[in-house]
């Protein structure tokens, strides 16, 4: 069977080839081949790719993603579509699972919400169960930049503390929502937030993520 992590790859290479390589996203200022090469570079170039969480390594990240970034864009999906070299840990499928489900995710709603005319996707019932017991577990170290206190709540009232602190702000919507706002993508996320006013929009502007 396909694990969520290999079906959130081959859509987001989809979704990227159809785009093209000037296609906006959410990420900032990337484009659809800036966002290319950060997927390549994050599982085929580990010696950079730890930029991505040590500010040191920074400069290093940027100077290898700039370099994949200027290869054909068609050699990028390619890379993206085909999985990560034998060697990566990211080709063991448990590590692809834990650490690519919610990884492509994301960055195939980063294509897709950046689009004017975007749906809401429906996700089916154990993906977006595996979306929220990733948040049970990560929601802490999520959380742990907000301003506010912080608690993600499913419409079915299953919640997660992301923040402990008053005033506290209530974020309730589907899984698959929740992890974009969690993740930094607060103002494309379908999500209803319960709260005063103040600390509301302080949580729409947190920099929130891993």
């Amino acid at each position: 069977m396909s694990t969520h992590a290999k079906r959130e790859r081959l859509l987001l290479a989809d979704l990227l080839e159809a785009a093209g390589p000037d296609a906006a996203t959410l990420c900032h200022a990337w484009k659809t081949r800036d966002l290319a090469a950060h997927v390549v570079v994050r599982e085929r170039r580990l010696d950079a790719a730890g930029g991505i969480m040590i500010g040191a390594l920074k400069g290093r990240l940027d100077r290898v993603q700039g370099e994949f970034a200027s290869k054909p864009y068609e050699e990028l999906i390619q890379l993206i579509r085909t999985g990560p070299p034998k060697f990566s840990p990211f080709s063991v499928k448990q590590v692809d699972e834990g650490a690519n489900a919610v990884e492509f995710y994301v960055h195939t709603e980063d294509v897709r919400r950046a689009q004017p005319d975007w749906t809401a996707r429906e996700l089916d019932p154990v993906f977006a169960e595996a979306l929220w017991k990733r948040l049970e577990k990560t929601a802490r170290m999520i959380g742990r930049k907000a301003p506010v206190g912080l608690v993600l709540r499913r419409p079915d009232g299953q919640t997660a503390v992301a923040h402990r602190g008053t005033p506290a702000v209530t974020v309730t919507g589907e899984p698959g929502e929740l992890t974009m706002f969690a993740f930094g993508r607060q103002d494309a996320a379908r999500v209803d937030l319960e709260g005063d006013k103040d600390a509301s929009a302080r949580a729409i502007e947190a920099k929130l993520g891993m």
